[in-house]
């Protein structure tokens, strides 16, 4: 993973983390210990789903940059499935309060979500990526425009 990827899943996992952890504390005031349990889970479960379609999508980006889009709308719309079909396996589990559980997937994958938006308009992303071979020769870079 370059540092840039690692950099914007940081700036993107971190709040997700934070509004989980607010998540857990205020489920855990409404709901007791399975209130928090269950926003803690929810927000690893985004954690994990998020984070590993982040690393495929980059993967996807670098090695195959005709199907990024594509890629990236597959990938979400199985996200979602997954996370659709996480809640409703555990919607009657005594393990955690599945309220809580849902109510903070949704929030933590939201966060996870504007986060990633902000992360990438922040991103200092080169449209062109420049030509090291005739800049390191020393030799003048041809003009391919106009001469007019």
């Amino acid at each position: 993973m370059l540092s840039d990827d690692a950099r914007s899943l940081l700036h993107t996992a971190v709040p997700t983390a934070a509004a989980g952890a607010i998540a857990a504390i205020v489920s855990g005031v409404v709901a007791g210990g399975e209130g928090a349990i269950g926003a803690v889970i929810a927000t690893l479960v985004v954690i994990l789903f998020m984070g590993i379609g982040f690393v495929v999508l980059q993967r996807t980006a670098r090695s195959l940059p005709h199907l990024f889009q594509m890629m990236g709308l597959a990938l979400y719309a199985t996200q979602i499935l997954l996370l659709f079909v996480f809640v409703a396996v555990f919607r009657d589990t005594t393990l955690f309060n599945p309220k809580a559980f849902a109510i903070t997937l949704v929030a933590a994958t939201l966060v996870w979500i504007a986060a990633q938006t902000r992360a990438h308009m922040k991103a200092k992303i080169l449209y062109v990526e420049p030509e090291a071979a005739k800049g390191d020769k020393g030799e003048k870079p041809e003009n391919t425009g106009s001469s007019s």
